[in-house]
């Protein structure tokens, strides 16, 4: 499945760099007919992600290249570690090697990130999970580099769930009109989360029971106060999602306060790219 999701991705990258004349460089310095062998390998350690990009970006240019993927999506690989070895034409080879590098390096940068974040969390009950916030086109890659790292996907679109935020809520006239008119607009597999601000509008949405309570920017002793009030709610306990300005520095302290979510912009909008390169071998 991944094939297609990376598949349209690659190619429009191949063609944005090949642009109208190709790969003048290889063209003038080297024979058509010339093969190369090479290691997609990292410069630093890290979780894989994205690795079937390399193949897909190379045998588009080559349909015969021989591609061997030597790590698998998800797993962990030190400094140094081959992740690709490939045998090609030259010229494709070196034509596809930034397309496939820009795609893997992002992808395991995100994993790598990611996998950061989970293992600050342990020994809790919070998941990590990501936001919408990706790079336009990339979202399915994005996430799919989340869940390598051991994360969870938040909604992947707008046509996912309901999610109540502060403007929707201002819009309405408050939380309870709000989670009330969606709850009668969507149908009974549809979630419905809203977003708090405060513990007041957090017992104002206790009192609709939406499946999710977003608890953005709360301070730490908030939250303990909201886990506490959900757990004792009349109304029964939703989920309850941590979110807002979330770093590796605080993720640990936010989640023993005792939340089930903790959602993560960084994932994706801040993730660095790993550092893997193209070795002749």
């Amino acid at each position: 499945m991944m094939d297609v999701l990376i598949a349209p991705v690659v190619r429009a990258a191949l063609a944005e760099d090949l642009g109208r004349a190709g790969d003048l460089t290889s063209q003038a310095c080297i024979p058509a007919d010339a093969r190369m062998n090479g290691v997609f390998a990292a410069r630093a350690a890290g979780v894989a992600a994205g690795v079937d990009a390399v193949r897909i970006a190379v045998r588009m240019l080559d349909a015969e290249a021989v591609v061997e993927t030597l790590v698998e999506d998800g797993q962990a690989f030190d400094a140094g570690a081959a992740l690709v070895r490939v045998q090609a034409n030259a010229r494709a080879l070196l034509a596809a090697e930034r397309t496939a590098l820009n795609i893997l390096g992002r992808m395991c940068g995100i994993a790598t990130l990611t996998r950061a974040y989970v293992e600050a969390v342990k020994g809790t009950q919070a998941r990590i999970v990501d936001t919408r916030k990706t790079t336009p086109g990339l979202r399915a890659l994005e996430k799919h580099a989340v869940a390598c790292g051991g994360g969870m996907n938040h909604r992947f679109g707008l046509d996912d769930a309901v999610l109540i935020k502060d403007n929707h809520v201002a819009v309405c006239g408050g939380v309870g009109p709000a989670v009330r008119r969606a709850r009668a607009h969507v149908g009974h597999l549809v979630k419905v989360e809203v977003e708090v601000d405060s513990l007041d509008q957090l017992d104002q949405a206790l009192a609709e029971r939406p499946d999710v309570v977003m608890l953005d920017n709360f301070t730490l002793p908030a939250l303990r106060e909201a886990v506490e009030r959900a757990k004792v709610s009349p109304f029964g306990q939703p989920v309850l999602e941590a979110s807002g300005g979330v770093t590796l520095k605080t993720v640990g302290d936010i989640a023993r306060t005792g939340v089930d979510v903790i959602s993560v912009g960084a994932l994706t909008h801040s993730a660095p790219v790993l550092d893997i390169g193209l070795d002749a071998a």
